[in-house]
């Protein structure tokens, strides 16, 4: 088991505050735009943050890598008074709650998701080699609500016992008050095989439980829940990849009842009667606009070339939740066939969603694993065109021929009319974006 450290930094000359008027980072990303902006920051600048005023201030000791961001509550009434907290979720399936501000460190609690005959997964078991190289557990990062002090987090184990063919393989949503640790809302909810959409793609492969005829059921062991959790209008969502591309696997996006993960929950899957098409997007989060849609990149997999579609690998799409999860728009590149052969595909990081001015104001910009970012129209999204890319701009930022070393690996920030990005092998780049259109340079 691999040790780690949460590192607190922040401006040494002025120190940590045991109050604040920032309320938190309760999401992946601080927003659900994902757009990586912090609007209530009001005291680092980069007069301040350099190597003279601005380090590391303290760490504190956890049991095992952490995969996912920690997120952060400012005031918050714990153990009989009001701190700020930050809390961390390791591959161990552990769950910190560390006072943010005091050195030595001191910890509100701490929740295990291990016990008696539950580990957790080596990597070996998914038959993955080098994607994550010493344990899993908690992946991806949590979301938490700030209305009802709730944390969410969804953790991956290995089990012997509570099965009838061990060892099995689970994952389960926990809902955890911020103040205790302690399950609430009916939690946890199993992610099982008893989840199934209708379909005849992709299903059991001996490590998974086989489908019913007409029937592809999730899978606890093939599935990687890389993305960060998404909090939208009381429910919960999640999504889910493989692990290194092994199959059969799926994409998978999961609404459950934020207030009762005992109901039944809503389910899409990108590929129901093909494969592939994982939600990965390098750990970021499905995005949100304000309207309740939610955005999701897939990977390499089956696309339909003609409607009507069922599977839509290589694809950023709209969700409606409006009645369960459908889609209510997409678009795939004209090259589709050739990314997904060349493992060149679309998703390597996340969307973001952000506005305009023009004639175009809702927009949606992510990247591929060519260096190309894309700028659609969430209100058009064009879908699929086999003659030629519809949406509104192409963007190569990285020079050369197509190239899976100068693939965007990250999701792009943005910041006050200015998109920031790099690809892997290259530097940070700015964009200026005005009127639905980003510079054809960066500055």
């Amino acid at each position: 088991m691999a040790s780690a450290l949460l590192a607190v930094y922040a401006c040494r000359s002025g120190g940590t505050s045991p109050a604040s008027s920032f309320a938190g980072v309760f999401t992946q990303r601080y927003d659900p735009q994902r757009t990586g902006q912090n609007r209530r920051e009001f005291i680092l600048t980069p007069s301040n943050v350099n190597d003279s005023t601005f380090g590391k201030l303290f760490a504190c000791a956890v049991d095992g890598e952490a995969y996912a961001q920690p997120l952060y509550v400012a005031n918050l009434l714990i153990q009989g008074g009001t701190h700020n907290v930050v809390f961390v979720a390791t591959m161990n399936n552990s769950v910190y709650a560390f006072d943010a501000d005091a050195s030595p460190c001191v910890q509100y609690w701490k929740k295990s998701f291990l016990g008696t005959d539950v580990t957790t997964v080596p990597p070996g078991d998914t038959g993955e080699t080098g994607d994550i190289n010493t344990i899993i557990g908690i992946t991806g990062t949590p979301v938490i609500d700030p209305a009802t002090g709730t944390f969410y987090v969804v953790a991956k184990t290995k089990e012997t016992t509570g099965c009838s063919a061990p060892p099995c393989y689970f994952q389960r949503l926990h809902a955890l008050d911020l103040a205790t640790g302690r399950e609430k809302f009916n939690g946890p909810a199993s992610i099982s095989s008893a989840i199934t959409v209708p379909g005849n793609g992709d299903t059991g492969d001996g490590t998974c439980p086989g489908a019913a005829a007409g029937n592809v059921p999730f899978c606890p062991l093939r599935e990687n829940q890389r993305p960060g959790l998404l909090l939208l209008n009381g429910k919960v969502y999640v999504a889910w990849a493989s692990h290194g591309d092994i199959g059969p696997y799926h994409g998978w996006v999961i609404g459950y009842a934020a207030a009762n993960l005992a109901q039944a929950p809503v389910v899409f899957n990108t590929t129901p009667n093909g494969g592939l098409g994982g939600i990965w997007m390098s750990g970021a989060g499905p995005a949100a606009d304000a309207t309740g849609n939610i955005y999701v990149i897939t990977g390499n997999g089956t696309f339909d070339m003609v409607a009507p579609r069922t599977n839509y690998g290589d694809s950023f799409i709209r969700l409606s939740p409006a009645s369960g999860l459908s889609v209510a728009d997409f678009f795939t590149p004209a090259n589709q066939s050739f990314l997904d052969s060349n493992d060149f595909d679309v998703g390597s990081g996340g969307a973001i969603v952000v506005d305009s001015a023009g004639a175009h104001p809702h927009l949606l910009i992510g990247g591929d694993k060519q260096g190309v970012l894309y700028v659609i129209d969430r209100d058009n999204m064009t879908g699929f065109n086999a003659g030629g890319d519809q949406i509104l701009q192409t963007v190569p930022i990285t020079a050369g021929p197509a190239c899976i070393i100068c693939g965007i690996f990250s999701t792009p920030a943005f910041w006050e009319g200015k998109l920031y990005v790099v690809a892997i092998g290259d530097v940070l780049k700015q964009y200026t974006l005005a009127n639905a259109a980003l510079s054809a340079l960066p500055a």
